[in-house]
């Protein structure tokens, strides 16, 4: 995705889809006028209390359990240095560039908002390093999500005054003032309250939950288009999809997925092929009540990206800086609330994942494939054709559920009990991270499945929809013959349901 234009930080109307453009689209990015007129608005507040040396915390006084300690006017621009060396102390994986993108755009625009007291040339910076494609080493582990990410934010603030390490365009790790000169960037001297300004802020789990939503609402559709395929491969009956089932029920989520397989299955001749004299009344669970289980999962998202959404523009800082000249302290810093949006996304993933892979087990079950060849087969007992792919799909299903127990619930005092609740916000995010990853490989493992299934019914032919999605998976996969490698496949199909290549409506 390429755009000519760069995307206008102001700090209130950034979006989900503009996140993406960033971090993976690579869009170019410039600080809107409007927002810098009024980020110098406050700063000129914070300059005035400053000159005036009043005891205000953050900027002439230390932080959390140190906020008793007034600073003198010698030591404002060592205590703000010293405040992003000192909290730069996340430890574990890095996190991917286009995490760190979407993190550093974020920062970048609740800057923008203006209640951060910074002066524009922090966020002029972060945009100009997206542009050059420079990004800093943030690691995975270190942060409980309040006051904010500290360490991850950190991890980009000290490289903004030209310490620690950047990733640069050659794939090359370099220390930050170099990579810095050699994109004809200057590193900055940070002003009193911008070191705070930098690292409060919830910026780090709520990037990550910002692309893991994305991709959620991709995999939802993507289930579907796996589902109706598995239905026609096993002979199923779409019967539990009838618009008057769901009206009668009345929840959004399931109603708008039973219309989906509705659409996906319309005009399949496979169905006509079984419609009468047909022993079986109903299908399991796993596809007569695909609504029920794949509706909530909806929900859940909407509720997610509602949330998730409205962090985006969220002034997360502490204190804030209103332009009448108040400062004031509070607690918007606190992650609970994408925490939450996080773990209710976590449990609703993997029910995707696991209804996903009891079809899967439908599939190459010889007692309950009604007919296919055991294990999806023709050589069955030579070969074993799709059986160890079921146990993949079930190993990653049962870590979904260690995954998904909630990190929001959990809490450590920290900062000598200052910051007494603190919302494990980051934890929540990594772990949606790895089970969205999960979910992507179950899927794949059940369209590959089902289009083995759906070629061994030939001639008939599914609906028009269903057969699309077959060939999609053809034109990455191809038909089992003899026993292969399957990770190469499995990896194949995950990749390009990354790329959204089946994508439905």
């Amino acid at each position: 995705m390429t755009h000519s234009s760069p995307l206008e930080l102001d700090g209130c109307s950034l979006t989900l889809a503009d996140v993406r453009d960033v971090a993976v689209g690579r869009r170019p990015v410039a600080l809107a006028a409007a927002a810098r007129t009024r980020m110098q608005a406050t700063r000129a507040v914070v300059a005035a209390i400053v000159d005036r040396n009043e005891v205000v915390y953050g900027v002439t006084t230390g932080f959390g359990k140190l906020s008793d300690i007034a600073i003198p006017p010698g030591k404002l621009a060592q205590l703000q240095v010293n405040l992003v060396r000192s909290h730069a102390s996340g430890v574990g994986p890095q996190l991917p560039e286009h995490e760190v993108r979407a993190m550093m755009l974020l920062r970048a625009n609740v800057l923008a908002k203006g209640f951060s007291g910074a002066r524009p040339d922090l966020p002029d910076l972060i945009c100009a390093m997206l542009g050059a494609g420079l990004w800093p080493v943030v690691h995975e582990q270190g942060s409980v999500g309040a006051s904010g990410d500290l360490a991850p934010l950190a991890a980009l603030a000290v490289t903004l005054i030209g310490e620690g390490e950047l990733h640069a365009p050659d794939g090359g790790l370099h220390p930050a003032a170099e990579a810095l000169h050699a994109a004809a960037l200057a590193p900055l001297t940070l002003a009193p309250k911008e070191g705070i300004s930098l690292i409060n802020g919830t910026q780090a789990h709520t990037a990550i939950a910002a692309l893991a939503v994305a991709e959620a609402r991709v995999l939802w559709q993507a289930a579907h288009a796996a589902g109706a395929m598995t239905l026609e491969a096993l002979k199923g009956t779409p019967t539990a999809f009838d618009q008057r089932i769901h009206d009668a029920r009345g929840q959004d989520g399931q109603s708008e997925s039973a219309a989906l397989l509705r659409r996906l299955l319309d005009g399949s001749a496979l169905r006509e092929s079984h419609r009468d004299h047909d022993p079986r009344v109903q299908d399991a669970y796993a596809l007569r009540c695909m609504p029920q289980v794949h509706g909530p999962v909806l929900d859940a998202i909407r509720f997610a990206e509602g949330l998730i959404g409205r962090e985006l523009n969220a002034a997360t800082d502490n204190p804030l800086v209103f332009d009448n000249g108040e400062m004031l302290s509070g607690g918007n810093f606190h992650g609970q609330a994408v925490a939450l949006a996080l773990d209710v996304l976590a449990i609703a993933m993997t029910n995707l994942a696991t209804i996903a892979e009891r079809r899967i087990d439908r599939l190459v079950h010889p007692d309950l494939n009604e007919g296919l060849p055991p294990f999806l087969t023709a050589t069955a007992g030579v070969s074993s054709g799709f059986m160890m792919a079921q146990v993949t799909a079930a190993s990653l299903a049962s870590e979904c559920k260690v995954l998904s127990h909630p990190a929001s619930v959990d809490t450590i005092p920290t900062d000598g009990s200052k910051e007494d609740v603190v919302p494990m916000a980051m934890g929540a995010a990594w772990k949606l991270r790895r089970i969205i990853g999960n979910v992507r490989h179950v899927l794949a493992i059940e369209l590959m499945c089902a289009a083995q299934g759906l070629d061994c019914r030939r001639p008939l032919r599914s609906s028009p929809a269903v057969e699309r999605a077959h060939a999609a998976v053809r034109r990455v996969v191809a038909p089992l013959g003899d026993d292969r490698i399957l990770t190469p496949d499995i990896t194949a199909l995950a990749a390009a349901l990354e790329r959204r290549e089946f994508v439905v409506s």
